[in-house]
């Protein structure tokens, strides 16, 4: 699944997009039913949906348990943890250039890549952003399996965080993470 600053969805391997062909052309099989089709309607909160978005960020971002592989592959530090009052924290994001701001939001190359800090060790990732570029000031913000992107403003991009590494109680693609602390210690 892409989003793209269009604020369209595509989706991989054709096969939402095969299958809404299929719908489509329903009404000229010789096989079709003669009833009226209502529009295809996608869930944009299904379950199934959420679970392989999910599976698919955890596949390709396992290897960025180690900083130095992200490093390697063009991430780079964007801003120290961050922690917003009464809220919780966001963590440390390292972004990657050729990503953000390319106008796709993409599960298969995320733009940025959360990590909380310990005490001892490199950082510990804890979870992901996907970010589209902010085109003017009174772009509404896209949505993506039913949740609402941020405006962040210093960065001219709406992002959704994923918190795919470290369970959230305030929900899986909440701003902030209560159960992950900007202090240096290591919160099993």
């Amino acid at each position: 699944m892409k989003l793209t600053t269009s604020r369209s969805i595509r989706y991989p391997h054709g096969i939402l997009a095969g299958t809404a062909l299929l719908v489509a052309c329903a009404d000229e099989a010789p096989v079709a039913p003669k009833a009226p089709q209502a529009p295809m309607q996608l869930s944009t909160s299904s379950t199934t949906e959420v679970a392989r978005f999910v599976a698919t960020i955890r596949r390709v971002t396992s290897r960025y348990h180690d900083l130095q592989a992200a490093l390697d592959d063009g991430f780079v530090f964007l801003h120290d943890c961050e922690t917003r009052a009464e809220e919780g924290a966001v963590g440390i994001i390292f972004g990657h250039p050729g990503r953000v701001g390319d106008g796709i939001a993409d599960p298969e190359a995320p733009d940025a890549l959360i990590y909380e800090p310990r005490l001892t060790g490199s950082p510990r990732l804890v979870g992901v952003e996907l970010a589209v570029p902010v085109e003017a000031p009174d772009d509404a913000p896209p949505t993506f399996l039913g949740h609402t992107f941020q405006r962040e403003d210093e960065f001219g991009v709406f992002a959704l965080h994923v918190w795919v590494w470290r369970r959230n109680p305030a929900g899986l693609f909440a701003v902030v993470n209560p159960s992950v602390s900007c202090e240096a210690g290591d919160r099993r």
